[in-house]
């Protein structure tokens, strides 16, 4: 973990100023999709938040607080790098604890631009490597491939989706369960070039052996301040099988020059 803190203050202190005016910031968050949109080859984007969610079940409050980080860096024009971590990860309820969470590398590669009625199609492989002690982390690596394509829709309305699959590290007994994953976004823009809106679905298989799937969705807004810096809120709730009752996600993004 304190090589990844030493990552993210290197990249902080040696940054150079936000990006010229004709970049504008397109953050990946809060919602759970990716879209195919790369940060442009030189720059780099901070993404952080915090996320605050609650499950009552079977009479037992589980409550659980985040703060998330991801830095993105643009390789190329279509392909960018990825590392994700949770500095902090809060568990209160039965399993109470405190620390850090799992790192996750990832890639980004948008291999088709949108044309006409045609999708933009990109992927992202990951692995998640495990930084985190149970019970906030598995102690087992994942990995995976996600699809993503992007539709421009009329009357200003943008549509993402996505569809995954990972091998997910379990224990009790120890090996690997394979899960499918898939995320639906309906976005449009409420004030031109400021304020976007959104609304969501998405789904995972079990994540454990004695799981369930999930359904869940979420709507929130990004608001561009300025075409480097993005603020959002969305909250979110789960419609079928095991997560949270309702959670609420805030973050700010930067957008940092070539």
């Amino acid at each position: 973990m304190r090589a990844v803190a030493a990552v993210a203050l290197l990249v902080a202190l040696l940054a150079p100023a936000p990006a010229p005016a004709q970049e504008s910031i397109s953050p990946d968050r809060p919602d759970v999709s990716t879209s195919t949109t790369t940060v442009p080859r030189g720059a780099a984007q901070v993404e952080t938040g915090v996320e605050y969610a609650r499950t009552g079940r079977a009479g037992v409050d589980e409550r659980e607080l985040i703060v998330e980080v991801v830095l993105r860096a643009g390789v190329t024009d279509r392909l960018e790098a990825r590392l994700q971590f949770e500095p902090l990860v809060r568990l209160g309820g039965p399993e109470d604890d405190t620390g850090h969470g799992d790192v996750t590398l990832s890639l980004k590669h948008r291999f088709l631009d949108a044309r006409g009625a045609a999708p933009a199609l990109g992927v992202l492989p990951f692995v998640k490597l495990p930084a985190a002690g149970a019970p906030i982390g598995s102690e087992r690596p994942d990995f995976g491939i996600v699809g993503m394509a992007g539709f421009d829709l009329p009357a200003g309305f943008a549509l993402d989706v996505n569809a995954g699959v990972a091998a997910v590290g379990v224990t009790r007994p120890g090996g690997y369960l394979a899960q499918g994953l898939a995320a639906v976004a309906l976005q449009r823009d409420l004030i031109p070039d400021r304020l976007q809106g959104f609304v969501e679905a998405f789904f995972n298989t079990r994540e454990e052996r004695d799981g369930r799937d999930r359904l869940g969705a979420d709507a929130g807004v990004v608001w561009k301040v300025a075409r480097w810096l993005a603020v959002d809120l969305a909250v979110a709730t789960t419609l079928a099988g095991r997560g949270p009752d309702h959670a609420v996600r805030s973050g700010v993004s930067v957008l940092l020059g070539r």
